[in-house]
């Protein structure tokens, strides 16, 4: 695939700014895989959850806050993502959680996320394995509990790691795409 073949939106709520560097990290990845200029990125604080449709393929990104609560981005406009027509839109999800600090909690929003959006026939890549962290649950992991329904990031415990994650994570979508009819 060309970058003249489609364009991928990636959308985000961060209120610490981890969410948002998380977002120009997976931008840069895949414009580089790509060899242009294909990803673009929104902060769902400045522009609407609507402007989603206009892509074919889409990104988000989201962080759980505290117990298991969703980013406030992403709270105040809760009730825009069951108004999304997404039929049909590959999606890739991305999330950011404290591991060791909500080990009960860790990445739920990211699974809620994932919960709101599958009800609205789009097709989901990007799943992450859940090997390599330490958590105690999670409502972002898959039926059989083997992997998280989008990629998962601790930069609060595990930041070291987290440039090879979204490496290995945009070049696995890279492949994931180029597998569907698109």
């Amino acid at each position: 695939m060309s970058e003249n073949d489609f364009a991928i939106g990636l959308f985000y709520g961060s209120t610490t700014c981890y969410t948002e560097m998380a977002a120009e990290k997976i931008q840069i990845a895949l414009n580089t895989l790509f060899a242009g200029d294909v990803v673009h990125i929104h902060n769902i604080k400045d522009v609407p959850l609507k402007n989603a449709e206009q892509f074919d393929v889409l990104i988000f990104g989201i962080s759980t806050w505290d117990f298991g609560e969703l980013q406030e981005d992403w709270e105040s406009q809760w009730d825009d993502v069951k108004q999304l027509d997404l039929k049909d839109k590959v999606v890739a999800l991305y999330g950011m959680g404290d591991q060791m600090g909500y080990a009960d909690w860790f990445q739920d929003a990211l699974g809620m996320l994932h919960d709101e959006l599958a009800v609205l026939g789009c097709r989901f890549i990007g799943y992450w394995p859940n090997e390599g962290y330490e958590f105690t649950a999670s409502k972002a992991l898959t039926e059989d509990k083997s992997h998280f329904v989008g990629l998962s990031l601790d930069d609060e415990n595990q930041f070291d790691v987290t440039d090879d994650r979204i490496d290995n994570w945009t070049t696995r979508l890279l492949t994931e795409l180029a597998d569907m009819d698109h």
